[in-house]
């Protein structure tokens, strides 16, 4: 999916929804960026920078890449001994993370490449990514959403969109199960409604700006 989808997607909604339009009209169509790398790098990625700042984050990610020879492939990373992967900053936790990753990647636990990818709905991608350590059903619809580009991703366990939709909403914060059915009216475009959520949340509440809507 393009950029131009999830703009037409914005579009669309738009039409349906007041509160959407009214959205649109003060934050724009979403500018979602092209994936950069590939699947398993971004999943790589996203596990490094779990639960550290950017710029440490950064640093370790640099250097683990250094180790894999620049290219971050799943072969590569097996290759790496426990104090390579030590050098790089990586605690044990997030190296069995990896090791687990690259393993499962392997031997076709994890589905990555595009056409296996096409084949799978949204909720096989989560129950494969789910399954390694380190990935939960948060990070496996980041994935989804902006890696794949899928369009009807509905993160209901995400505080944001929790926040966002409620106070565009005008109602109390939902819990993630009373914010599952409000989605419902947006399918097959429940990314853009999220995407939408965190824009309110920014707009209307103390979130900050975040790489997901910028």
């Amino acid at each position: 999916m393009t950029t131009g989808s999830w703009q037409d997607a914005a579009l669309v909604l738009a039409e349906r929804d007041e509160v959407i339009k009214r959205l649109v009209d003060e934050t724009g169509l979403p500018e979602v960026r092209p994936p950069e790398g590939s699947h398993f790098g971004a999943l790589v990625q996203a596990i490094t920078y779990q639960q550290l700042a950017g710029p440490a984050a950064r640093a370790i990610h640099g250097r683990l890449i250094a180790a894999m020879g620049g290219s971050a492939e799943p072969e590569r990373l097996l290759a790496l001994s426990d104090d390579q992967l030590r050098q790089a900053g990586l605690s044990g936790a997030k190296a069995a993370s990896l090791r687990d990753l690259a393993a499962k990647v392997v031997d076709g636990t994890v589905v990555l490449d595009p056409a296996g990818l096409a084949a799978e709905s949204d909720e096989d991608v989560v129950a494969r990514l789910s399954s390694v350590r380190g990935i939960g059903r948060w990070t496996a619809e980041m994935f989804l959403m902006f890696q794949l580009h899928r369009l009807d991703v509905w993160p209901t366990g995400d505080l944001g969109v929790r926040k966002g939709f409620g106070l565009a909403w005008h109602i109390a914060t939902p819990t993630p199960k009373q914010l599952e059915p409000l989605g419902e009216p947006y399918r097959p475009y429940r990314s853009v409604l999220a995407w939408y959520c965190w824009r309110a949340a920014e707009l209307y509440g103390t979130a900050t700006a975040s790489a997901v809507t910028r």
